[in-house]
């Protein structure tokens, strides 16, 4: 979910998107709250603290709690969706791997994209981890249009992540780049940095004498694809890893397909509320444990997702 055009933004998810077995019916500048209110306890194996190399880097209240209590948007294959009842995904292994690390339980509940780093900052989650684009805006609380909506978060940086274009099977429409939408409808999850990515590249098609970009934008990406796929949008904007996912295997990889190469990669990030320092460095030294360790790589592997590998965690590092 780069603020130009990788998933999920903020103004008040980025969706690698919208980064799993998808079809259309199963997958993101931050604004309200939101909906909150699918619960399911997904995503990790309780690590015990006794035994866990780092948890005495943890805050005092989450040791003694034995849980980090995750806010995400469970509809991004492969990176996070809900399959059985759980929250499954790159995101819930991943989670699951660092809780092993700090001895805790990270435990997911899934609700509106765009009301995820509110939440955090109002106390319901510890975290936010769902394919969220580590920018300076939402680092600054910042909308797109530069207007201050809250205190922002930090991020701790876990993985890559690029924008992407679907089609329907068989491009009917001949689109082989973002480019290639002036004048065209195209399809985006509300909230979401390439949505941002479609209102660049419609003004870029403005001020070239050519046609905006009609851009339709929905609350969820699973209502994007569905429009899609009826030949109402000709293209879709997502994050690379996602869009690669739904190509493969939406209706046995016969809805869609990707066009051209991942543009404007940048990192996805756990957001964490800026007043919780301890936290954000206990994160980012587990998650470059688990990356020197092995298990980074495998969980990535396990997804497809090795494209959005990377070799040490940063704090902040979104632009």
């Amino acid at each position: 979910m780069t603020a130009s055009s990788t998933r999920r933004t903020t103004a008040a998810h980025s969706r690698i998107a919208a980064v799993g077995a998808i079809a259309v019916a199963g997958a993101l500048l931050l604004t309200g709250c939101g909906d909150q209110t699918d619960d399911t306890g997904g995503g990790s194996d309780t690590a015990s603290a006794s035994g866990a190399p780092l948890a005495d880097q943890l805050p005092k209240a989450i040791r003694d709690k034995g849980v980090i209590e995750v806010g995400t948007n469970a509809e991004y294959a492969p990176m996070e969706y809900q399959e059985g009842g759980k929250i499954v995904g790159v995101d819930p292994d991943i989670a699951a791997a660092l809780g092993k690390q700090l001895g805790v339980e990270f435990k997911f509940t899934s609700g509106s994209f765009d009301g995820l780093i509110t939440s955090l900052n109002s106390g319901r989650y510890d975290v936010a981890m769902s394919s969220i684009t580590d920018t300076k805006a939402r680092q600054e609380g910042l909308d797109d249009k530069g207007k201050k909506l809250g205190p922002g978060v930090d991020f701790v940086d876990y993985f890559v992540a690029g924008t992407a274009v679907y089609v329907q099977k068989g491009n009917p429409k001949k689109i082989n780049s973002i480019e290639d939408l002036c004048g065209q409808t195209a399809a985006v999850q509300r909230g979401t940095t390439y949505e941002q990515a479609l209102k660049d590249q419609s003004k870029k098609c403005t001020d070239g004498g050519k046609k905006k970009i009609t851009i339709e934008a929905f609350e969820n990406d699973t209502e994007a694809q569905t429009r899609v796929k009826s030949g109402g949008a000709v293209a879709g904007v997502n994050d690379y890893p996602v869009a690669v996912d739904l190509a493969r295997k939406a209706d046995g990889g016969n809805a869609f397909e990707v066009v051209g190469e991942q543009v404007d990669a940048g990192p996805f990030g756990i957001a964490v509320n800026k007043d919780n320092k301890e936290l954000t460095a206990a994160l980012e030294e587990a998650v470059n444990a688990i990356i020197e360790d092995g298990t980074y790589k495998k969980i990535l592997e396990k997804w497809g997702a090795e494209t959005g590998a990377i070799d040490k965690a940063a704090v902040n590092g979104g632009k």
